[in-house]
């Protein structure tokens, strides 16, 4: 009933009884104690048109149920926090050394990050109904252990264990996954691309990660592996990539070869003042295009064209009508996105080229925190009896707006 309300709200409880095939008497008993939880509200008169007293209609509201998504990347931790109805209460986003900090202090400053947020949402009277957790890696998801993440350094962490031991309420669920299964989600549900059922989302990081929507589905593989795009060999004579192998895709579209080719002054782990924070080196090489640097040019269309060589390799393989383009992909999207589709055009089938386009994503570089939330939503979704509401209402929460936006600060 709560997913009805959610997909077709607002809507009257006879509408839901047709719809549903419960009876009258069954849907006001389930709307009395879905009202009680906070999940659903009713609203004004539902005029059907017809003659009679109008109906009070019936939307979700989960304005005092929270979901949590963080992330951990190469250079940044981020939070997005939202209630059921998705709205963003709170959304931050701070700069970390994950690469070089190893998994231990990672973990210790990704937990400071969750009790703070946890600690935001108590403020407010919002009661969390659990956190999933993005990692750049493959991911045992029955465990909630990352098995190994090249470009972090990480092999055989176990995430959810750490996490069971923080100063969090042992009630609230903690799962973990990929971070671009996550992000293809979130562009499924709320995207530029949202409802195609066949798409393939690309991070734009320091690693190149790919999600894959398939029938409406994300594929996840045997082992819930799928996806791991940037480490296909593109190029046999090309450079070593983290994962030990030679010319993984990512060496040749990931930020850091961007970064190499567009301002050698401030590659990764060279120069005197090291910027880690993917916003900020984008902000630079984005100042030195518009300086008329023609490096930063030359740059984008090289990593547009390996973006098409990859790209050919999707297409032939799952057939999407969409690739969207995440990350620093979607900032550069105008340079990119010409290059891309030449390469796309030359190598990929005909036929499945003619019907696939790219986008870029609007969604930054919170899309798998935001997608890690909305798992969590619809878990709730699903499940809305494991969801304890507080008796105290929540305070200072403005319905549609932004409760904290903190990118950059600890």
């Amino acid at each position: 009933m709560l997913r009805h309300v959610s997909t077709y709200g607002p809507c009257s409880r006879s509408a839901v009884a047709v719809a549903t095939g419960l009876n009258k008497t069954t849907v006001t008993s389930l709307v009395s104690e879905l009202q009680a939880r906070g999940l659903v509200k009713e609203t004004g008169p539902q005029h059907a048109g017809s003659v009679g007293r109008p109906s009070v209609a019936l939307v979700l509201d989960g304005s005092r149920v929270g979901a949590l998504g963080v992330e951990v990347n190469v250079d940044y931790i981020a939070a997005i926090a939202s209630d059921l109805a998705g709205r963003v209460l709170i959304d931050r986003r701070i700069g970390f050394d994950a690469m070089g900090s190893g998994p231990e202090r990672s973990l210790d400053e990704l937990v400071h990050v969750i009790e703070k947020t946890v600690a935001d949402l108590d403020r407010l009277g919002i009661a969390l109904a659990g956190i999933t957790v993005a990692i750049p890696g493959l991911i045992d998801t029955t465990t909630g252990t990352v098995v190994v993440a090249p470009n972090l350094g990480w092999r055989g962490v176990a995430v959810a264990d750490r996490l069971s031991q923080a100063d969090i309420r042992g009630d609230i669920p903690v799962t973990v996954d990929n971070d671009a299964n996550l992000a293809a989600l979130a562009e499924y549900t709320s995207g530029v691309a949202a409802g195609t059922s066949d798409l393939v989302y690309l991070t734009g990081e320091v690693g190149v990660g790919g999600g894959v929507i398939a029938g409406g589905r994300l594929l996840g593989g045997a082992d819930g592996f799928a996806g791991e795009v940037g480490h296909v060999m593109v190029d046999p004579s090309g450079e070593r990539c983290r994962c030990g192998r030679i010319g993984c895709w990512e060496t040749k579209v990931g930020l850091a070869a961007l970064v190499r080719m567009a301002t050698p002054d401030r590659a990764y782990g060279t120069g005197p003042q090291v910027v880690r924070d993917p916003e900020e080196r984008l902000a630079e090489i984005e100042q030195r295009r518009a300086e008329g640097d023609p490096r930063v040019d030359a740059a984008a269309v090289e990593v547009g064209r390996w973006l098409g060589i990859g790209a050919a390799m999707l297409v032939n393989l799952f057939n999407p009508r969409v690739i969207v383009l995440g990350g620093y992909f979607a900032r550069l999207a105008d340079r990119l996105i010409p290059a891309a589709e030449q390469e796309l055009a030359r190598l990929g089938m005909s036929g499945a080229v003619e019907r696939c386009r790219f986008a870029a994503s609007d969604l930054g570089f919170g899309a798998a925190s935001r997608g890690a939330a909305g798992v969590v939503v619809e878990r709730a979704h699903s499940d809305p009896t494991s969801i304890t509401i507080r008796t105290s209402p929540a305070i200072g929460v403005i319905e549609g707006t932004t409760m904290a936006r903190l990118p950059h600060s600890p």
